[in-house]
């Protein structure tokens, strides 16, 4: 191509460069002409800057470990475990049979288990969340406000949906605070006064409180259960509405009772009720007096009886009760066993 004149003009190096690879030197004059080598010589600059650079030579150690992907490229998929060639004994049913999963043998990477652990310990210094169903506690009114002329009404509907003075302060104390803090009894007591509202309240607490001590027949742990009382506050009530000696005369009634009752079958359930009778205070007199009388019931029987169920079978009969109830006080306050070393002691010798 050298040695004679090119068949057209003019030609670049890359125009030369087509013209040897097959390209017609009358097309590769024309493209030389219209700057088409110009544009193609522009954009290989381009990509050429834009290449990313070449990696690090590599050490002269060898290394083992997985070469990180690059950007772009994506991770060979993992082959596939070679499955064992069917056995020729195998039947129909072992392979339509669902097959049974293998655990992997891969343990969870330490990384991943200490950001569980990170995660789950962060858990608990998060703020509560607050959302559209959250539940926030509404933000009390100091209690100043029920001194005014407004709060009259307030307390009044109050007063008659609570039996005594400890139920109230427990329902303004969701929605009012006092002075210092929480509302107190004292500062709660001082707004009743200050509207002419604590006498309403001293009779609704009498009121409550001699219909609770009647119901439960003098049981004070009971009406304190009942009207939602500490054993403390229950007297602190009574202290206050002026029902100390009124309540002792009501326990003083159900104790009488108690240790007078004529028939043995509620004698025996008294018994039974052994909270009831330390609550009034009488356990001990009460035992002691039904342990004399069995034992002047069952001194008579002794002689005919084998058993001491058949002791009680024979006395239930005779006096109207519940065998189970008569049985049950004998073990309790061993009556049979007293007689019987009385009746040994007392019995003469046998000589040979």
């Amino acid at each position: 191509m050298t040695d004679t004149e090119p068949a057209a003009t003019p030609l670049g190096p890359f125009a030369v460069v087509d013209v040897l690879k097959g390209t017609a030197p009358a097309l590769a004059a024309t493209r030389q002409g219209c700057g088409f080598y110009d544009v193609v010589q522009e954009l290989a600059r381009v990509h050429e800057e834009k290449r990313p650079p070449a990696p690090p030579p590599a050490p002269d150690v060898p290394s083992f470990a997985t070469p990180t992907p690059r950007a772009g490229v994506p991770a060979p998929v993992p082959a596939k475990p070679e499955q064992a060639p069917r056995s020729r004994g195998e039947t129909v049913q072992a392979r339509i049979a669902p097959r049974k999963r293998t655990t992997s043998s891969e343990a969870v990477p330490p990384d991943f288990e200490e950001g569980e652990e990170a995660s789950s310990f962060l858990k608990r210094d998060l703020p509560k969340p607050r959302g559209r169903f959250t539940r926030l506690d509404a933000p009390k009114t100091s209690y100043q406000e029920l001194t005014r002329a407004s709060g009259k009404d307030v307390l009044e509907a109050a007063v008659g949906s609570h039996e005594h003075r400890f139920a109230l302060l427990q329902s303004l104390a969701q929605q009012y605070n006092g002075s210092r803090g929480d509302l107190t009894l004292m500062e709660l007591e001082g707004v009743l006064r200050a509207h002419g509202l604590m006498e309403a309240m001293e009779n609704r607490e009498r009121t409550a409180l001699l219909s609770a001590f009647t119901e439960h027949r003098g049981a004070s742990g009971r009406v304190g259960w009942a009207l939602g009382l500490s054993p403390s506050e229950l007297r602190q009530l009574e202290a206050k509405a002026g029902l100390s000696r009124e309540v002792e005369e009501v326990r003083e009634r159900f104790r009488r009772e108690a240790l007078t009752a004529r028939n043995l079958t509620q004698k025996l359930d008294l018994l039974g009720r052994e909270k009831y009778l330390v609550d009034l205070g009488i356990k001990k007199r009460f035992t002691d007096m039904l342990r004399r009388e069995l034992e002047v019931l069952v001194r008579d029987e002794l002689s005919g009886v084998k058993t001491l169920s058949e002791l009680a079978d024979v006395v239930a009969r005779k006096h109207g009760a519940p065998s189970e109830l008569v049985l049950r006080a004998l073990e309790r306050l061993g009556v049979a066993e007293g007689l019987r070393k009385r009746g040994s002691e007392h019995s003469p010798h046998s000589t040979p």
